[in-house]
This record gives structure tokens, C-alpha cells and sequence, in this order.
């Protein structure tokens, strides 16, 4: 579900994904100033000081902003929409830094977990959903 609120904890994301490494390049800030624009997010009280560099972001606090966007169970595919979002904005000036090298591998690493978790969920909710019809029948 995409909505304005989601939309809104993307940005900042990429925000502080392109001041991970201490500096936003000039690309980044011409994608991020575009897609704030497009988003209708660019004159957003509290988007605005990080989008027009007034104030940094701590590589904790993107890091928090993405534990916050994918919430408590993110699935294979809010991983991938994440990854490939901040892949387009460390992307855009041609160079990748250590640290946004880091957050892509990190977001890979928790997708790739939540790849091999999710038939082993699955599994346990068919089991614990057949116990439950079984045991429903047993009482009517």
C-alpha cells in the first residue's frame, strides 16, 4: 500500500542514505530535490532541512528510519522495493561509498534471511491453521 506517509519515510530514507558517507554528491542532490518534487514533498517542514542540506543525517538515524519504514515484518518484496530505491539513488552520481556499499549489503543480507524464514513461517502458520480446523470441527 503506498501512501503518502510511506512515501514521505522513503525520502528520508534516501535522504539519509545519501548522507551516509559524510557528503551529499551533486547528483544525489539533483535526484533527491527531483523526486521530493515529484512527490510533492520538497517544501515538507520536516523533510526540508535534511533535502536542502540545513542539517545532516547520522548514519543511526537512516539506519532507524529504515528499521521504522519496513516495521516489524517486512516481507521479501518491501526489502526489494527499499533496495532498489536507495540503488537508485547511490547509483545516480557514478560512485558507490563504503558506507552506502554497507547499507545496500545489510538491506541484502536482512532480505536474504527473510527469504530463507518466510517457507519455514509459512509452513508453521499451515500447520497451526490445520490444527485450529481440526480443532473447530472436533467442537461443532
Amino acid at each position: 500500500m503506498v501512501n503518502n506517509a510511506s512515501v514521505k519515510k522513503l525520502i528520508k530514507i534516501l535522504i539519509g542514505a545519501a548522507w551516509i558517507d559524510g557528503k551529499i554528491q551533486p547528483e544525489e542532490r539533483e535526484y533527491l530535490r527531483k523526486l521530493a518534487a515529484q512527490q510533492g514533498l520538497a517544501s515538507d517542514r520536516e523533510i526540508k532541512p535534511w533535502l536542502y542540506e540545513l542539517r545532516a543525517v547520522k548514519p543511526s538515524e537512516c539506519y532507524l528510519w529504515v528499521k521504522e519504514y519496513l516495521g516489524e515484518s517486512p516481507t521479501l518484496e518491501d526489502y526489494q522495493k527499499l533496495i532498489q530505491a536507495i540503488s537508485g539513488l547511490i547509483y545516480s552520481d557514478g560512485e558507490v561509498a563504503i558506507e552506502e556499499a554497507k547499507l545496500l549489503t545489510k538491506l541484502q543480507d536482512l532480505s536474504l534471511e527473510q527469504e530463507s524464514t518466510q517457507p519455514v513461517r509459512n509452513s508453521i502458520l499451515n500447520k497451526i491453521q490445520k490444527m485450529y480446523r481440526s480443532w473447530v470441527e472436533v467442537q461443532n
